[in-house]
């Protein structure tokens, strides 16, 4: 870059080179001596260029004579306000009057970057769409200061004219609802099981399915499961029993932002939220806060699933009758922390089969509860449908329902709410008290009235109350983690919505044996301790417990854990007990030990595991095994493991792998024991169809929430940052998975990932996606040879600092142009095998030379990928 460029009228000097080579020696050596007195600003004759030519026609160089040596023109910057990045886009630059580029910007600009017009007097008046280079005359403490080398610009504006907004809010003007598309996203398991013992074989499949079309600010989506089993090749001759084969459609739902009220318009299948009733999922239309839209700064669960596996097993969890999640563990200690659920809250039935066939199951209690709002806060819910019972033969009544929670000064929170059908009235009251360091609490009370069934007796109605305390929150200075902690107890009389459901069920059916199981208390707790700084490890405990009136004992499930590492060697201890009321099953009690050792001096990211589990029936299971990631990316997982079973089951083994590339995840694992064999497969992936064509790309998250959609045409195989195995596919496009709707998301490309042939204007896109969006987030590429010129006009070289710009056959085409250098020598990339270039280096006619050209075939053997040609430019 040219620096404090001035032109001092001097003459060139003669003799060539050589007299080039003694000036600039002289002027040196002169420098050198005299430079600390600094008597004189620095500065560059421009004459000097002609020095080695005195014949040549001077070139321009006025456009480098302001101070800072940058060129007036369109540049695509960063735009920062006070230090906040806030857009990207092409911004024009002028000289100003301090000698500095001063940008081009508008009202309707300033004020979409969070200034207030009205606070100033001069831009109030003007209109919205005028640009003005003086922002700085206008406001005269605003600064603004273009950084070239990072094309960024800086403005700084007094707080007093900019709108307060808490820290790290997007403004909604920026929010994007991205582009028309049509969206899937799957995930696929199975497993085929024999039996040693007498040679059966069953197969069974469970596909995943989330599918979803968007059209501007519109969210249409499904989600849907499909199961498939089927057992057959007895060894004694029995008739193979038929394959069963069931599709369920879950929800169907369309959804929409509502920005002015910070929440979501849903029509269809969906879950009203849980933080002042049970979680109950309808068909209907519901308008509700989300949280989403505010920024992390005033923003207040998905459950975590912990268990123990004997073997190889399959893990289910279902949610009001409804398998949503299926996958396959190794023995002993194991954490489910992707689990989608269908509603805020639920109990979640956890089945683990294990590889013998035999099953236990425990359920796992959910719920989010946020109840603390910040002062002036109000978050809201407005239901109405119909219910949706998880046995379909049940009363599903058409209610209402409406919540309000509202944040009150010093920490006090106050809300409630009604639900009302035709058999069924309730009404909540509660308080949350903030506690500072210690957390928040919270308190209500609940009334609800139950009528009987339409066949029923008027006095089999029901009256009640329900009691309930929460406990959520981070404590600092104990480094605790209480992600929720409550108890509730409800009279005899009292039902919840889905409970009364299920009452008014049994008394249409005569069914006595079914209306004394609603809820008498229940307690929950998740806890996490760091002891002494996490220095000493970390305690987990997790588990509730409840009990039903008429019935005798306790549904009880407990989970235990510790954890630590040390120099790389981590283990964890763990111990679950699972209970139930009134079953034969009894109580099961586990305890298990898990040991992780890197090996990484001589096998990089590769451990050696070890496990061994216990349980209360005196079986244990005992197993060592290997596990790493391989190739350049780590696209490649692998597993194996060899291990001893007691109380008869003798040996058993398993071996794993999963491969994460541009098109998605396949998997697949083999794992054996003295009774049975059994080799699992999997597959999981997401395409999107836009105006642009099809695209496939790695499982979006279970909602199909905000996604980027990368277009660098041309640039394939291109590697996204920070998204393992992810890069562009034969036409430069793929799919950024798991964006944070609503905030800014940053999308870059590794530019080292690029063929010789590409280059890119930037690497780094910005976008701000609306939730489920599919936003764009666009590259400007330049795809062609790199080609270095010798320009040659008249006999001489093209003057030092004029610019060449490639000929564009269309309006469509980015400008593709650079400077020249020393001896006529200018660099391109992007050029095609084909064209015409423009040079110019002035106003005037005779300043300006265009020349054709059309490059070689290319060389196998040039390694640097740059071509060489000299070219005759007239």
């Amino acid at each position: 870059m040219l620096k404090n460029i001035k032109s001092k009228g001097s003459q060139p000097l003669p003799g060539g080179k050589k007299g080039l080579t003694f000036t600039r020696l002289a002027v040196a050596v002169t420098l050198s001596l005299f430079a600390h007195h600094g008597y004189a600003e620095d500065f560059f004759n421009v004459n000097a260029l002609e020095i080695d030519n005195p014949t040549a026609t001077p070139v321009d160089l006025a456009q480098f004579a302001s101070q800072g040596g940058q060129a007036p023109g369109t540049y695509h910057v960063d735009v920062y306000m006070n230090g906040e990045h806030q857009d990207t886009l092409d911004v024009t630059f002028v000289d100003g009057d301090n000698g500095k580029l001063q940008p081009l910007l508008t009202p309707t600009q300033l004020a979409k970057w969070g200034m207030v017009l009205s606070s100033v007097p001069g831009m109030a008046v003007m209109a919205k769409d005028k640009a003005t280079n003086s922002l700085t005359k206008i406001i005269p403490q605003a600064k603004t200061d273009f950084d070239l080398p990072h094309l960024a610009l800086k403005i700084s504006v007094p707080q007093d004219n900019m709108n307060q907004t808490a820290q790290g809010e997007v403004d909604p003007q920026l929010w994007d609802d991205g582009i028309t598309a049509l969206l899937l996203s799957y995930s696929f398991s199975g497993a085929n099981t024999q039996q040693i013992s007498n040679g059966a074989v069953t197969t069974n499949d469970f596909l995943n399915l989330h599918s979803g079309f968007n059209l501007g600010g519109w969210r249409l989506r499904n989600y849907s499961t499909w199961n498939y089993s089927k057992s057959s090749g007895t060894s004694n001759g029995e008739t193979d029993e038929p394959a069963e084969s069931h599709w369920n459609s879950i929800n169907t739902f369309i959804q929409h932002d509502l920005k002015r009220l910070r929440g979501q318009f849903t029509a269809g299948d969906s879950y009203t939220p849980s933080d002042v009733f049970d979680s109950l999922q309808f068909r209907g239309a519901q308008i509700a806060s989300d949280d989403d839209m505010l920024p992390e700064s005033l923003k207040g669960f998905a459950p975590t699933i912990r268990g123990i596996a004997n073997s190889n097993a399959r893990v289910t969890v279902k949610q009001n009758g409804s398998v949503i999640y299926q996958r396959y563990v190794s023995p002993g200690a194991f954490t489910l922390s992707d689990l989608y659920p269908t509603s805020s809250s639920g109990d979640l039935q956890v089945t683990i089969r294990e590889a013998d066939g035999s099953e236990r199951s425990f359920v796992q209690p959910f719920s989010n509860v946020p109840i603390m709002q910040r002062q002036g806060r109000l978050k809201y819910t407005v239901t109405a449908g119909k219910y949706r019972a998880s046995n379909p033969d049940g009363v599903a009544p058409v209610f209402g329902q409406v919540t309000l929670l509202y944040g009150l000064p010093h920490d006090v929170t106050v809300y409630g709410g009604v639900q009302t059908a035709a058999n069924y009235r309730s009404a909540a009251l509660g308080f949350g008290f903030g506690l500072g360091d210690l957390g928040s609490v919270s308190i209500d009370l609940t009334n609800a009235w139950t009528g009987a069934g339409q066949d029923a007796d008027a006095q089999a109605a029901k009256e009640g109350q329900s009691f309930r305390f929460q406990y959520s929150k981070d404590i600092t200075a104990t480094d605790s983690t209480i992600t929720l902690a409550g108890y509730r107890y409800s009279t005899k009389g009292f039902y919840t919505f889905s409970e009364a459901a299920q009452y008014q069920s049994a008394t249409d059916d005569n069914n006595s044996s079914d209306i004394h199981n609603n809820k008498r208390s229940k307690m929950q707790i998740d806890l996490t301790q760091n002891l002494m700084g996490g220095d000493w490890g970390s305690l987990s405990l997790s588990g509730y417990q409840q009990d039903y009136w008429d019935e005798e004992g306790y549904e009880r499930n407990l989970s235990v854990g510790y954890s630590n590492s040390w120099n790389g060697i981590s283990w964890t201890l763990m111990y679950t007990q699972t209970s139930y009321a009134n079953s034969d099953q009894g109580s099961n009690q586990q305890l298990a030990l898990n040991l992780s050792i890197p090996l990484s001096r001589w096998l990089p990211n590769t451990y050696v595991s070890t496990s061994s589990t216990h349980d209360s029936h005196g079986g244990s299971v005992n197993q060592v095994g290997l596990s790493g990631t391989a190739l350049k990316n780590n696209n490649l997982s692998y597993s194996v493991m060899q291990g001893y079973g007691s109380n008869g089951d003798g040996y058993n083994g398993m071996m794993s792998a999963d491969y994460r590339g541009s098109y998605g995840e396949v998997n697949a694992g083999y794992n054996y024991n003295d009774s049975s064999r059994q080799l699992n497969y999997g597959a999981q992936g997401s395409m999107i169809v836009h105006s642009h064509g099809v695209t496939f790309g790695q499982p979006l998250s279970g909602d199909i929430s905000s996604i980027a959609l990368v277009a660098a045409p041309g640039a394939d195989n291109a590697l996204v940052q920070n998204s393992t195995g992810v890069r562009t596919d034969w036409r430069g496009y793929t799919i950024v998975p798991y964006l944070s709707p609503y905030r800014r998301d940053r999308v870059a490309l590794d530019t080292e990932s690029l063929g010789n042939n590409v280059d890119l204007k930037g690497n780094v896109a910005s976008v701000v996606p609306t939730k489920g969006a599919v936003v764009l987030a666009k590259f400007q590429t330049s795809v062609g040879s790199r080609v270095l010129l010798n320009l040659i006009h008249s006999g001489q070289a093209v003057p030092f600092g004029a610019t060449v710009t490639l000929d564009s056959k269309d309006d469509m085409t980015e400008e593709n142009a650079s400077i020249v250098g020393e001896e006529g020598q200018v660099y391109l990339s992007g050029v095609p095998e084909k064209g015409s270039l423009t040079a110019k280096w002035g106003d005037g006619g005779t300043q300006q030379c265009r020349a054709n050209f059309e490059l070689p075939p290319v060389r196998e053997n040039n390694k640097v990928g740059i071509e060489q040609l000299n070219l005759i430019c007239h």
